[in-house]
Formats: C-alpha cells, sequence, structure tokens
C-alpha cells in the first residue's frame, strides 16, 4: 500500500470508503459501466447494490422504482405495471442492462433487465 493509499485510508469518511467498496465490487463486473460513465440513449450494462425500493405509481400505473448506487453515482431503474419484484430490495446487489436516459437530470432506465447478484458473505 503506498502512503497515499494509506493516508485516504486513515482519513476517508465512512461514505467515501463505502463508495470505494461499491466501485471497487462494481468494477469486478465482466461488461460493467460505471454509473458516471453512461451515456444519455445508449444501451448499458451496470453493477450496484439497491439503496432502496418503493412503489410509486405513475399516472395511474403501478411501478417499482429502485435506486442503485454503484460508487460511481446512481441510476433510477423502474418497472412499469409492477407491484412487487421478488428479489429486489433494498441492500440486494444486482446487475442490469437497458437503455439509459436521463428524467429530470437523473439517468434512468426503464424496465430494465436485471440478475440478482449474492450478498456480501453469500
Amino acid at each position: 500500500m503506498s502512503l497515499r493509499q494509506a493516508l485516504h485510508a486513515v482519513l476517508a469518511s465512512q461514505e467515501e470508503i463505502a463508495a470505494d467498496e461499491e466501485r471497487h465490487e462494481a468494477s469486478r463486473q465482466t461488461g460493467c459501466s460505471a454509473v458516471a460513465d453512461l451515456a444519455n440513449r445508449k444501451r448499458a450494462h451496470v453493477s450496484g447494490v439497491l439503496r432502496s425500493v418503493i412503489l410509486r405509481p405513475r399516472e395511474g400505473v403501478p411501478t417499482v422504482e429502485a435506486e442503485l448506487y454503484d460508487g460511481s453515482g446512481s441510476l433510477d431503474l423502474v418497472w412499469l405495471g409492477r407491484r412487487r419484484i421478488a428479489g429486489i430490495e433494498p441492500g440486494r446487489r444486482v446487475r442490469v442492462e437497458g437503455l439509459v436516459c436521463e428524467i429530470a437530470g437523473r439517468r434512468t432506465m426503464f424496465n430494465p433487465r436485471y440478475e440478482l447478484r449474492p450478498r456480501a458473505g453469500e
């Protein structure tokens, strides 16, 4: 470990340490892009942990929305016409694929394909 890495480990906040761990975990997934590098209107694969999952109707249609975090940024995941998705819960690691778009300044994927990943220690 270099002196710079040692100083960072000592002086970093818990949030910075968690972000570093998420970036490292996401980078281990072959073919995945960092959320910070996602381009609008392009297909992408992203891996990260779900920070929140909520049921929010959109124009009368049930919708499951989740926030995926990979250490570089957040990506909103939206599944239209669903009230619940088994396995999609806060703290769960997932790999998603879909078309990235910007909605109100936030990166979003609608109805992404997803693969549940093992949790830490599984």
